[in-house]
């Protein structure tokens, strides 16, 4: 498994990776029915730095990086990731996420801050606690999940 920055020949791989997680509708709050370019331009805008996971030579992951506020909150920094659903359960989510860590280090943010934590998305609630994430707030209610309705949104944060 190989992570490097995102190139612009990776918009295939990128795009079918992040396309049928936008649709699901589950864990991000996106249009669910937005066009292949306005989400390609959301994760790859110019105030991120994009990053795919690969391995022999398919994209199985990406993830952005960018500093959570301007100003005095540019030294925290927010990300976001997704995997492929062909490579769930192969530890994908979890080396992006150690990667991405270390990269914030080396860039001099002091911390890394998840804004909108879907509740219900256990799975990466779970593995975020389990890299040093702590639950510092819960938004009632924020976002609505097609099968559950309205459920909480976490605020995740860790020192680095």
């Amino acid at each position: 498994m190989r992570i490097r920055r995102a190139e612009a020949g990776d918009t295939a791989g990128i795009a079918a990776i992040i396309l049928p997680t936008i649709r699901e509708g589950t864990t991000y709050a996106l249009d669910a029915d937005m066009s292949e370019a306005a989400a390609l331009a959301y994760w790859m805008s110019p105030d991120k730095e994009t990053f795919v996971a690969e391995e022999d030579g398919v994209i199985l992951g990406t993830y952005f990086i960018r500093p959570n506020q301007a100003g005095g909150g540019k030294h925290v920094c927010n990300c976001g990731y997704m995997t492929s659903r062909a490579a769930t359960g192969r530890g994908i989510a979890r080396l992006m996420c150690a990667h991405s860590l270390e990269h914030a280090r080396s860039r001099g943010y002091r911390a890394m801050q998840f804004n909108f934590v879907v509740s219900t998305n256990e799975r990466a609630v779970k593995l975020w606690q389990a890299l040093g994430f702590a639950i510092v707030g819960r938004l009632p209610l924020a976002f609505h999940h097609p099968t559950a309705g309205d459920v909480d949104a976490l605020v995740m944060h860790q020192h680095l």
